[in-house]
């Protein structure tokens, strides 16, 4: 079943709209596949729903309040300011991990009781349209794009990685960790 209001997502969100601007659809659609594949991918465990919706909100969110592709620092950053901000430090070297492993090629295997993998698997998932599903259900992942469209978010992506190209050639892709 399908998480559809996730309250400290949204107020993430909605603090950060003016930086969104027009791609504030398109990433809070993003933020919300990502949370629901995520929850998915752990069994369903909504206990950890506001530690994976902290991460899903912030995780590329420095590709607006920084105007930056290299993102990550700023990004964990700004989830590391919201749990210091609703009390829940302790939290954060466990988000900050999510946030900075979520586009690792291999693996992530230093602490198997975080939810970085999972995290790291939702966000493949839905960077890659659906195409790799770390064994979801075809049907689930229709479902996800079906209640929360690309709304050019894919294509949002591809402009900024090519902007990333031509102004840093040597470095085009900074948030891909081995």
């Amino acid at each position: 079943m399908l998480v559809t209001e996730i309250p400290v997502l949204d107020e993430l969100l909605q603090a950060h709209a003016t930086d969104l601007g027009g791609d504030a659809t398109a990433y809070r659609n993003h933020t919300y596949r990502v949370a629901n594949i995520c929850v998915a991918l752990t069994g369903g465990d909504r206990a950890q729903l506001e530690k994976i919706a902290v991460a899903a909100a912030c995780h590329d969110l420095g590709i607006w309040t920084d105007h930056t592709f290299d993102y990550l620092e700023p990004s964990a950053q700004l989830a590391i300011a919201c749990l210091a901000k609703s009390g829940k430090a302790e939290w954060s070297p466990e988000v900050e991990e999510m946030i900075r492993q979520h586009h690792k090629l291999s693996r992530y295997r230093a602490n198997d009781a975080w939810l970085v993998e999972p995290f790291r698997r939702a966000d493949l998932i839905d960077v890659s349209g659906g195409l790799i599903k770390f064994g979801l259900p075809r049907e689930f992942v229709r479902d996800i794009y079906a209640a929360w469209p690309s709304a050019g978010f894919h294509k949002r992506l591809l402009d900024f990685g090519l902007d990333r190209l031509r102004t840093h050639p040597l470095s085009p892709l900074p948030m891909v960790r081995l």
